[in-house]
């Protein structure tokens, strides 16, 4: 099993060293003028207006996205991003502009009289989002059909994987974490587990945007999370905030201000843990994939290829501990805000 494992990554360095380091770094230049073989590191990892997949030589192999802006003097328009690069590069930049719009080499949408434009556009982590949402639905529509269709049977499809992670969020989730009230946040937290899960493991596939190691999605993940907590927050739990049970008058105010701040950490932790977890994962790999390019060495090739394949395994596992982590912090948040407190008139 070992030789075979090493044959393959032999193999596989192979390939990877008859591309030029053209192939990853999709154009990316140092101030020399030299193609940067870890160029292709944060072209990865940002988002981008076009779906970059891979280079078979000097060519591009992408996918054009919609580009939608709107400007009150123009209204709205409709383009391709490929409208707004060079066709052979496929750079972006204020040259490249078309009908009076670009696309600078920071992805950001401009015109180019200086006036104000809106973007709407379809970038690549927004096409993501909709491919997760529509496999997310389509894996939990299917397991419903299942049971609609042949009732109280053993699993099968989709139904054999959506069941027993159905079962665990409700039952080791949202019960422990969240009490007597916890069906009402079964359906919430179901949907998140499944997104940040279907998120970062496609996430992981070659070619792939970085969906859940975009800010922007784990801030708006947080914000809904924020935004229930603190919606169905009972009296117990805003008292707990504002006029802490217990703390002696002199030191409230400063306890107050802390609990308040806390209001806000929370929300912000989860934010932070899951961009941080994902993205350094996507990095680190493609950082040993970038050492094949720099050293140009077989050696360097079997030992990277092999570390890859191992941080993949560790990706794959950590795919679903963030989910399940980012689901449970939320259960207990929620828990921490519908708990009922009569205990304490006996203290």
């Amino acid at each position: 099993m070992t030789r075979k494992i090493l044959v393959l990554s032999l193999l596989l360095s192979a390939f990877l060293l008859n591309f030029s380091a053209v192939a990853f770094a999709a154009g990316s230049e140092t101030e020399e003028g030299k193609e940067d073989p870890t160029g292709f590191i944060m072209h990865h990892i940002k988002d981008s207006h076009e779906w970059h997949f891979f280079n078979i030589g000097h060519t591009h192999i992408t996918l054009p996205l919609p580009v939608i802006t709107y400007a009150s003097d123009r209204g709205l328009e409709f383009y391709k991003s490929s409208d707004f690069q060079n066709h052979e590069t496929h750079k972006f930049g204020k040259e490249y502009a078309h009908n009076g719009i670009y696309i600078d080499e920071h992805e950001h949408l401009g015109r180019v009289d200086g006036g104000s434009i809106l973007d709407f556009s379809i970038t690549k982590n927004v096409a993501m989002m909709l491919i997760v949402i529509a496999l997310v639905l389509y894996l939990v529509l299917s397991a419903a059909n299942h049971y609609k269709k042949n009732g109280a049977v053993a699993p099968k499809g989709a139904a054999s994987i959506i069941e027993p992670i159905v079962i665990f969020v409700r039952d080791e989730i949202a019960q422990k974490a969240i009490g007597p009230k916890y069906m009402k946040f079964v359906p919430y937290l179901l949907t998140l587990f499944f997104f940040i899960w279907i998120g970062n493991l496609l996430g992981l596939l070659p070619g792939a945007a970085n969906l859940t190691g975009n800010i922007a999605v784990t801030f708006t993940l947080a914000m809904l999370t924020f935004i229930i907590v603190n919606v169905n927050g009972n009296k117990d739990y805003w008292k707990h905030v504002f006029a802490t049970p217990g703390v002696p008058v002199a030191l409230l105010p400063i306890i107050v201000v802390v609990e308040f701040i806390g209001l806000f950490t929370k929300p912000f932790a989860l934010m932070v843990r899951l961009f941080v977890a994902i993205t350094a994962g996507h990095i680190v790999i493609l950082a040993f994939i970038a050492l094949v390019f720099i050293f140009e060495s077989y050696a360097i090739g079997v030992v990277s290829t092999l570390m890859v394949t191992f941080i993949n395994m560790i990706e794959l596992l950590v795919a679903t501990i963030q989910a399940y982590v980012f689901t449970l912090f939320t259960a207990m948040y929620i828990g921490g805000a519908v708990a009922e407190h009569h205990h304490d008139d006996h203290h």
